[in-house]
């Protein structure tokens, strides 16, 4: 495995292993046709999990993987995406599907529920039949920093009355790339999401902390914030660990001007701080302490090296499966 210019781990897709259509296939025989419903309508729900090598271990750690499956399953229900697997069995299908590709780096896990109907012009869910699949491949740094320079987006966070900004609906992330888009094009590495009240929600892929005065806030879910797993991580980590009170909040987007701190956290991101938003340097334009601190336990946490924790870990050993 190499890196790419951006930091991406770069690998043969060739020979990766897929879940697809209740079997274990090569990748290149993993296909669905231009006519299906999701690739038109965006009717799915997928998750993001992260798996962490950790070399001392020959293992990887596949981090809150029940949780992610929980969610997805959540989103199955909005969808209704009838597919015939419990949480338990997702995360079983998952460490099978890691066994089988030998992963011996960083990986990104996902799982996609989808209307798999070769059928278009139809709008009624209840009418369309549903399949799972399931990828994984070697992932490196997503956003490409670990001091993020940040721009409020012109573009406004889903709302929930339209989409439900809970579950990870497919086409709702259109409305993410839109202003991700738009973030990098302009020089910043990530967008910073308003909701349509004009109050910070979250980045295009990530939740968002402010600390002030030596206290947290984030965004409530009323914000149209998503309830992120890490998000909950972290937030766990405060209170147990730093003895942190957190405030979830209706934030103005004035008040990060003037944060002590701020921070991204999501599966792909991990936890990173912003040193910037809006041209304007967050305090001294430094990740803060407590930013720092959350960030070396985490980091601790997700490869399985802090027994306290270890329960949120999924080990996989896989390095021993790697042919000499």
């Amino acid at each position: 495995m190499t890196t790419n210019a951006n930091g991406q781990a770069s690998f043969n897709a060739d020979e990766l292993q897929v879940f697809f259509r209740g079997q274990f296939v090569p990748v290149s025989e993993a296909k669905v046709s231009v006519m299906t419903h999701a690739l038109h309508y965006g009717t799915g729900v997928f998750e993001g999990i992260r798996g962490n090598w950790n070399a001392e271990q020959e293992a990887i750690n596949i981090f809150r993987m029940r949780e992610h499956y929980v969610r997805l399953l959540d989103g199955c229900r909005i969808l209704m995406l009838d597919i015939p697997y419990t949480a338990d069995e997702l995360c079983d299908i998952t460490t099978q599907l890691v066994e089988r590709n030998r992963h011996v780096s960083d990986i990104y896990i996902r799982p996609l529920a989808y209307k798999s109907e070769e059928l278009v012009a139809n709008l009624k869910l209840q009418e369309l039949a549903a399949d799972f699949t399931l990828i994984t491949v070697p992932f490196g740094n997503y956003l490409g920093s670990d001091r993020l320079r940040c721009c409020t987006s012109s573009w406004r966070r889903v709302d929930d009355p339209m989409i439900p900004a809970r579950i990870k609906a497919c086409g709702i992330y259109v409305n993410s790339i839109l202003a991700k888009t738009e973030a990098t094009l302009s020089g910043f590495d990530e967008a910073i999401l308003l909701n349509h009240d004009g109050h910070v929600s979250e980045g295009s892929g990530e939740n968002l902390f402010m600390v002030k005065d030596g206290r947290i806030y984030t965004p409530g879910l009323e914000d149209n914030a998503l309830g992120g797993i890490t998000r909950d991580t972290v937030m766990q980590l405060a209170r147990n660990e730093l003895g942190l009170e957190i405030d979830m909040r209706t934030i103005d987007r004035s008040e990060l001007y003037l944060a002590d701190e701020v921070f991204l956290s999501g599966t792909a991101a991990h936890l990173t701080p912003v040193v910037e938003l809006d041209c304007r340097p967050i305090a001294n334009g430094e990740p803060g302490p407590i930013t720092s601190e959350l960030q070396r336990m985490y980091f601790d946490i997700v490869v399985g090296n802090n027994p306290k924790y270890r329960h949120w870990c999924t080990q996989v050993k896989t390095g021993s499966l790697v042919p000499a």
